[in-house]
C-alpha cells in the first residue's frame, strides 16, 4: 500500500523555485565568466581590467581560462556520478536528497560569488590559481545541489498529471533564473552610473543575485518533506559498474558523440553572444540583456507550435530541423558587422528571430539546459522531463539488472562531457 501524499500545486512551484535558484548561479558563469575573464578590447575600453594571464599560456594551446573550465568539466563529470552513488545511498531521516540540497546550497553560492573576487588587482597567476579552486568548488557543490534536485523530479511525481506539472513549472523558473543572469550587465550599468568603479558594480551585482539564488535553493529544503512523498530504500549498486556496463552499448557511444556536439555548440553561442554584441556589432554591452532576453522569451512563445508539432512529426525530425535553424544562426554570427548592410542592432535581432525556434526545441524536446545526472532507479524515455517516467514497481518484469544498466546511461552522459 502506497501511503506517500500526492504533490499540491502549492508544493510543485515550491519546488521549481529551486530550480529558479540554481539557474540563476549557473547562467552568471556560463554567461559571463569568460566576458569577465577574458574580455574584449572593447570590454577593455569600458573599464574591464585584467586579472589572469591572457593568450596561450598553457604550453602555447590553451588559455588559462579554456584549461581551467575544461578540467572543470571533467572534475563535474568525475563527481556526478560520485554524487548520484552517495545520494542513492543516503540513509538520512529526512529522505535521500533533500540533505544534499540543504547542505550544498550556501556553499555553491559562495563559491559562485567568490569566483568574481580575484585577490589581486591586476594580471596575476595567483588569480588563476584560486580562480581554479572557486569554479572546482563552484561544480562540485552545483553537482551536490543539481544531481539529488533533479532525480526528485520523477520520484514526487506519483502521478503523470503531477509529473507534467512539475516539469511545466521547472520549465518556467528555468527560464526566469536565466532571464535574471542575463539582467546583469543592465544592473552593473546602473550602479557605474551612480558613481560605481565597474568591477566593484558588477561584483556587486552578481553577489546579490547569488544570494537571491541562494535563498530561492533552499524554498524546496524548507518547504517539502521528502519522506512525506517519497518511500523509496537506498540502493547499494555502484555508479562505477553502472558506467562499464553503460559504455559497452555501442548506440549509446553513438548518442554520446552527437549529446557532445550539442552540448559544444550550445555552450559557444551562449558564451560568444556578449562578444557578437561589442566585437562584432560594436554595440553596448547592455545590447546583450536584450538580446538574451529576447531570444529567450520568443523561445518561449514557439513552445506552443513545438508542443502541437511534436506528437505529428516526431521529435527526431523537429531536432534534426532545430540543428539545421541552429548551424544557419551561427553561420549568419559570421558576417556580423560591416559585412551586412543592415543596421548593426537589427543584425542582432535578426539572429534573436531565427535562433529562437531551435532554442525552443531544444529547451522543450531535449530539455538539455538544465538537464544533470539524475541519481535513482528511474527510467527516462528519452530525454524530456514531459515524457513518461517508470519506476521499477511500474512496470513487472524489469529486472534490476536492466535497472542498475538504465541508471548507468544517465550516469554515463554526464561522465562523457570530459571530452
Amino acid at each position: 500500500m502506497n501511503d506517500t501524499k500526492k504533490l499540491s500545486t502549492g508544493k510543485v512551484w515550491c519546488f521549481a523555485v529551486g530550480q529558479f535558484g540554481w539557474s540563476v548561479l549557473a547562467a552568471l558563469i556560463s554567461s559571463w565568466l569568460v566576458n569577465y575573464y577574458q574580455p574584449d578590447l572593447a570590454t577593455q575600453q569600458a573599464g574591464q581590467p585584467i586579472f589572469i594571464p591572457q593568450g596561450l599560456a598553457i604550453l602555447g594551446v590553451l588559455t588559462i581560462l579554456g584549461a581551467i573550465t575544461a578540467f572543470g568539466r571533467v572534475f563535474d563529470a568525475i563527481t556526478d556520478p560520485l554524487i548520484a552513488s552517495l545520494s542513492d545511498r543516503c540513509r538520512s531521516k529526512d529522505g535521500r536528497r533533500i540533505p544534499f540540497m540543504r547542505a550544498a546550497a550556501i556553499p555553491f553560492g559562495l563559491a559562485c560569488i567568490l569566483t568574481f573576487w580575484s585577490p589581486v588587482r591586476g594580471e596575476s597567476w595567483l588569480n588563476a590559481t584560486f580562480l581554479f579552486l572557486m569554479l572546482m568548488l563552484f561544480y562540485l557543490f552545483m553537482t551536490m545541489y543539481c544531481t539529488p534536485y533533479n532525480a526528485l523530479i520523477p520520484e514526487l511525481g506519483s502521478d503523470q498529471d503531477t509529473r507534467m506539472a512539475i516539469s511545466t513549472s521547472i520549465s518556467f523558473t528555468y527560464i526566469a533564473g536565466m532571464a535574471v543572469a542575463y539582467v546583469a550587465p543592465v544592473v552593473w550599468g546602473a550602479l557605474q552610473g551612480m558613481g560605481m568603479e565597474r568591477v566593484t558594480a558588477i561584483r556587486t551585482t552578481f553577489t546579490v543575485m547569488s544570494v537571491i539564488g541562494i535563498a530561492c535553493m533552499f524554498v524546496p529544503v524548507f518547504t517539502i518533506r521528502e519522506r512525506d512523498y517519497v518511500k523509496a530504500a537506498p540502493t547499494e549498486s555502484t555508479a562505477f559498474k553502472s558506467l562499464t556496463a553503460t559504455f559497452r552499448n555501442k548506440d549509446f557511444r553513438v548518442f554520446v558523440a552527437s549529446d557532445i556536439a550539442y552540448f559544444l555548440g550550445i555552450t559557444m553561442f551562449q558564451t560568444a553572444l556578449p562578444f557578437f554584441v561589442t566585437s562584432l556589432l560594436k554595440l553596448d554591452e547592455s545590447m546583450s540583456t536584450v538580446y538574451f532576453v529576447g531570444m529567450t522569451a520568443l523561445s518561449v512563445l514557439f513552445y506552443i507550435p513545438v508542443n502541437k508539432l511534436t506528437p505529428k512529426f516526431g521529435k527526431k525530425k523537429l531536432i534534426l530541423f532545430a540543428f539545421t535553424v541552429f548551424t544557419v544562426s551561427f553561420v549568419y554570427t559570421a558576417f556580423f558587422g560591416d559585412s551586412l548592410p543592415i543596421p548593426p542592432a537589427v543584425q542582432g535581432y535578426i539572429l534573436c528571430a531565427v535562433a529562437a525556434p531551435a532554442m525552443a526545441i531544444f529547451g522543450h524536446v531535449l530539455r538539455r539546459p538544465h538537464l544533470r545526472l539524475q541519481a535513482g532507479p528511474v527510467h527516462r524515455h528519452a530525454a524530456g522531463h514531459r515524457l513518461r517516467y517508470h519506476r521499477p514497481g511500474d512496470r513487472p518484469g524489469l529486472s534490476h539488472h536492466r535497472h542498475r544498466r538504465r541508471r548507468g546511461v544517465r550516469a554515463g552522459r554526464r561522465a562523457v562531457h570530459a571530452v
